[in-house]
């Protein structure tokens, strides 16, 4: 049924907008409520407005929908195609963001090392701190910080200009592709459609006025990060590693792969460091110790700390309220201020680059 109404739905809005060259793209039904974005090349932007809000009135008369939301999007054709050594080195269609200050990317070179754990609790911590934080979620096919900052089936509003307004949690202005899909529906998009997504959800969001933007990168040295990296204007990234050999490896790699496109590397963090059990209060290093510290020594960049893997942690995040907050007493929250202090040290004095490669990390690129 799902799929005959979103074809016939489809095929109604096609003759709207296709004749006017736009071109529907993104359509989800989320039980009464339909999204879809209106994708136009950017000297049409400004005419296509009328285009849109015909389309958008269309879907909300359409027979079971109560609630239409229509975006409109304009992006550049793509440059033509480069090696991808110059890909990875270049930065042509660099964003600008009047408004925020920086932009930090955590990023971790594998999944599973509890990245965005980290990225949530970071960024409530310097929202603690008196800095105005905004969290970017950049995991399109699997967002997870709006169930950690307990804000599942949230959407953003939309502003008169059509900009997304992100909804908010905990001091955070926030946006993720998780507010924009249904629940357990599945986002199946090729490397284009991420491209574009990754950077609506930049540049069409209402961030206002932020002192940090925080983005919780998807794991991995791939496309959607080098979508960031040479089209959002970082100030730095922090990479996330368990202190096992090969998850240090992979966080090699993501060092590397932020230097290759010159963004500083502004610290390494030591993710379930330890074991700490809730009943009895022992300790233990069951993915090793001390390795990813070990690492940022031999790599010439900063060492932010190390976490405990530990339950009141993760049930924490379950919860939808960050330990930072739920506990803010703490011994996991204390190492997240600290932690998040340092950050915003580094920020304001970047570690300078060393002389074997441009991201002061001393990996060798140039």
């Amino acid at each position: 049924m799902f799929g005959s109404t979103k074809k016939k739905l489809l095929k109604t809005l096609s003759p709207i907008v296709e004749p006017e060259g736009g071109r529907i793209e993104g359509l989800q039904i989320d039980g009464k409520h339909v999204t879809f974005t209106i994708a136009v090349e950017p000297d049409r932007a400004q005419a296509m407005e009328t285009v849109r809000q015909k389309a958008e009135a269309t879907a909300n008369s359409f027979p079971g929908i109560e609630k239409a939301t229509a975006i409109l999007t304009a992006e550049r054709p793509p440059a033509p195609p480069q090696s991808p050594l110059a890909s990875a080195t270049a930065k042509p269609e660099q964003r600008p963001a009047p408004n925020i200050k920086y932009v930090v990317a955590i990023a971790s070179g594998k999944g599973g090392v509890g990245k965005s754990t980290v990225a949530a609790n970071l960024a409530v911590a310097l929202a603690k701190a008196g800095q105005k934080v905004g969290l970017m979620d950049a995991d399109i096919f699997g967002p997870s910080v709006p169930k950690l900052l307990g804000l599942k089936g949230d959407r953003p509003g939309i502003t008169e200009n059509n900009m997304m307004v992100p909804p908010q949690a905990h001091g955070l202005k926030v946006m993720s592709m998780g507010f924009l899909v249904p629940p357990g529906k599945s986002v199946v998009w090729r490397g284009a459609m991420v491209h574009k997504g990754l950077l609506q959800m930049y540049g069409n969001t209402d961030w206002g006025a932020l002192d940090i933007l925080v983005i919780d990168m998807p794991p991995g040295t791939g496309d959607a990060q080098l979508t960031i990296a040479q089209n959002i204007p970082l100030a730095g990234a922090v990479i996330v590693s368990t202190p096992q050999d090969l998850a240090l490896i992979d966080a090699r790699k993501g060092i590397e792969m932020f230097g290759q496109v010159n963004v500083p590397i502004l610290g390494l963090i030591e993710n379930m460091s330890t074991y700490h059990c809730p009943e009895c209060g022992h300790e233990e290093a069951i993915f090793g110790h001390g390795g990813a510290e070990k690492e940022a020594q031999e790599l010439g960049v900063p060492f932010l700390g190390r976490l405990p893997l530990a339950m009141a942690i993760r049930s924490a995040a379950d919860d939808g309220t960050p330990i930072t907050l739920s506990a803010p007493d703490s011994a996991y929250a204390k190492s997240y201020k600290e932690m998040a202090e340092k950050l915003a040290k580094h920020l304001k004095n970047p570690p300078a680059a060393d002389k074997t490669g441009s991201c002061g990390s001393g990996c060798g690129c140039h």
